[in-house]
């Protein structure tokens, strides 16, 4: 019999079922602010019956969004509206999440139905970073290196987030380790081509993420759960593999991560996908079984 429709316990939260509403970008921010848009967008969906409501890649830093029309989360003036979006979700008997993310070298892009191109300074584009000045592709801007002292600023970010997360309701946090944003691109030896303690092994391409964890989780309260999603595989030649995956997560394991999402891409434009129905599944099946 499907455990769909069963309640599933994880630290201090309950869902009421399986189903977890995922992240999803909406580009309906002004400076990474929640509006009425947020609100209808994620309580709708607590109100339809889901389990974990989950809003969408909220930027840890302003140079961290995606878009100029990302949520973002770097001031405590982000808190209230965000508040008020978890209050709602939460009254409708759903857990509220919240995905914890920095967009990385993939930073300062149009909106999607704008074109999704990299934006010119023209169109008040910013500057992306990155483990290595390697850009996301042809046509994209050089990401500017992130010194060690920077790398220790971006990581204070995530526990700063974390921190006004809580005091805005969430009960559930995603760190987004995924698609090729800031995270994944330090896993990635086709985005990391580092020779310091950030690049070059697998235990030194890791650190960035198992450094961030520890920094969230001990803002984070004990009894709440923490996930963090990851690309599991590059999807190309010379790139972060499902082994590396699974080594990974027995370490966030150690570090206090309760949940691994697993997904995949995202990292180089050239990545062959082979995407269909739960083409990710056997990603999940694997990590669990081994890790």
């Amino acid at each position: 019999m499907s455990h769909l429709f069963d309640t599933l316990s994880v630290r201090g939260a309950t869902l009421r079922n399986r189903i977890g509403v995922s992240p999803m970008c909406q580009y309906s921010s002004e400076e990474g602010m929640a509006n009425d848009w947020h609100l209808v967008h994620l309580g709708s969906r607590a109100v339809g019956g889901a389990g974990l409501v989950v809003a969408e890649a909220t930027a840890v830093e302003r140079r961290g969004r995606i878009t100029p029309g990302c949520l973002g989360i770097w001031s405590d003036a982000h808190a209230e509206p965000l508040a008020r979006v978890a209050r709602f979700i939460a009254g409708h008997k759903a857990v509220a999440g919240i995905q914890l993310a920095h967009a990385g070298r993939k930073a300062s892009a149009a909106r999607t139905w704008e074109g999704g191109h990299f934006l010119s300074k023209e169109e008040g584009a910013w500057e992306g970073v990155g483990p290595s000045p390697i850009p996301f592709g042809e046509k994209a801007p050089v990401p500017r290196e992130l010194t060690v002292q920077e790398i220790r600023s971006i990581q204070r970010a995530f526990a700063d987030a974390a921190r006004r997360s809580h005091a805005a309701g969430f009960g559930w946090i995603e760190i987004h380790g995924g698609h090729g944003y800031l995270i994944h691109s330090f896993h990635s030896p086709l985005s990391n081509q580092r020779k310091d303690a950030y690049g070059g092994s697998f235990e030194n391409r890791i650190r960035f993420t198992v450094e961030t964890v520890r920094e969230v989780r001990a803002a984070w309260p004990e009894d709440r759960p923490l996930a963090i999603r990851l690309s599991c595989t590059d999807f190309a030649e010379g790139g972060w593999t499902l082994e590396e995956t699974i080594e990974l997560a027995r370490t966030l394991k150690d570090e206090g991560v309760d949940l691994i999402d697993c997904s995949g891409g995202g990292g180089v434009p050239t990545a062959k996908i082979p995407a269909g129905p739960g083409y990710m599944v056997p990603f999940a099946r694997e990590v669990r079984r081994e890790a």
